[in-house]
Order: C-alpha cells, then structure tokens, then sequence
C-alpha cells in the first residue's frame, strides 16, 4: 500500500492458526518506543493479544530499547494498549471467550508516520491441519513449476 512500511511481520501466525478476520489497531507507545520501530527492531515472534477489564493488550511483542535514550528507554516487552473501536473490541472480547479463540499480531507497519498493527481473530491449528496446508502447498508450488517448463 502506498504510504505504509512494513515494519515486522509474523509468518509463523500462518502456519500455527487458521486467520478469520483481521483488524487494523493503533498502538500507545512512549517515545523511544516509536524510534525503535521506525529503525524496525520490532519482533512479534512470541506476542499475542489479551483482553483485559474492557481493553486489548498487546503482550510479549518485543521492541527494542532505543540506544539512544541510555537508561530513561522502555521496557522491551511491555504490555501495550491497542486502539480500536469500541464495537470492534467487544465483539473480538466475546469471540475469545469462545472456547480456541485468540487473537495474533501479524504485522506491524507505519502508516502515515503513526504505528499500526494488524491482529487477527485466530483458531488454533492442528497438526493434521498443518500437514494438509504444506501438502497444498507444495502441490500448487508443483504445478506452477511444471506450467513454467511447458510454456519456457
């Protein structure tokens, strides 16, 4: 899209749950915080989003300290608040309290200067489910390759 740079992505999202719907959320940060992610030393590797009294937290997202800022920095994984709607966070709260409901950061970007991230409403796989979905894979990856040589 133009006017946004990704800044992380979370591939493993992908592979670990099936992706329903996804939601664009804005973040509060301090200001070392959005030094560190303008510079991309973000990773959402290990984070996931929680509901707590009413708001969405992003958990576990490791940004790093700006070095910079020497000891007056963040802490790396802190919890941060997401900004929604509140429609949109009600709804995602009723959905997680179903039972293998959660909620995944996949990508976090700058859009227009501000740091947005882009969480998704998620059902866990299984690992059949994981198996099925690289066979697919790796069959639609072989019949591109074979297209390619015929028409080469």
């Amino acid at each position: 899209m133009p006017g946004t740079k990704t800044v992380a992505t979370n591939r493993k999202a992908a592979h670990d749950f099936h992706l329903e719907k996804r939601y664009e959320a804005g973040l509060v940060l301090k200001g070392t915080e959005i030094k560190s992610i303008r510079a991309g030393q973000v990773s959402l590797k290990e984070g996931y989003v929680q509901p707590r009294g009413g708001e969405l937290w992003l958990i576990d997202v490791h940004i790093a300290p700006y070095d910079p800022s020497g000891r007056y920095g963040h802490e790396p994984t802190r919890p941060r608040k997401l900004l929604l709607h509140r429609r949109e966070i009600d709804r995602l709260i009723s959905r997680v309290q179903e039972r293998g409901y959660t909620i995944v950061p996949l990508r976090m970007y700058l859009k227009e200067g501000r740091a947005k991230i882009e969480i998704a409403l998620a059902r866990g796989k299984r690992k059949y489910d994981k198996r099925q979905s690289i066979a697919k894979r790796t069959a639609q990856r072989d019949v591109e390759r074979a297209l390619k040589e015929r028409y080469a």
